[in-house]
């Protein structure tokens, strides 16, 4: 089973995970390549690398390099299309609450806009 994975663009047009993507070191965004890959190409994507967000819809992209943790959420559209709204560097043990937040107003705008045309 192959996953498409697609990039969320605000209505203004503006894309969070690409502007994400395009801040981080080439070693850095290396790793999320690979790591994007995986949820491409697997069946199974282990844990360590994809989990469900308890009690949302929201889905992590979970991503280590060296010491720093690095998070990027999405949904699935369909069985097999993944949007992948925004990442951000993880400083803490709990994740953030105002960027889970955030993924869900992504995945209801999204969602709407869909259903709109």
């Amino acid at each position: 089973m192959i996953r498409k994975i697609i990039f969320y663009k605000t209505l203004e047009g503006r894309c969070p995970v690409q502007e994400f993507l395009d801040r981080l070191t080439g070693k850095v965004a290396q790793k999320i390549i690979w790591v994007l890959r995986l949820l491409e190409d697997l069946e199974t994507v282990p844990s360590t690398y994809f989990k469900k967000l308890t009690g949302t819809d929201i889905w992590e992209c979970r991503i280590q390099h060296g010491q720093n943790s690095y998070r990027i959420f999405c949904f699935f559209d369909s069985h097999s299309v993944l949007v992948l709204t925004h990442g951000f560097m993880k400083k803490t043990q709990k994740t953030p609450k105002q960027e889970i937040e955030k993924a869900k107003f992504y995945r209801k705008e999204f969602l709407s806009r869909r259903e709109k045309k």
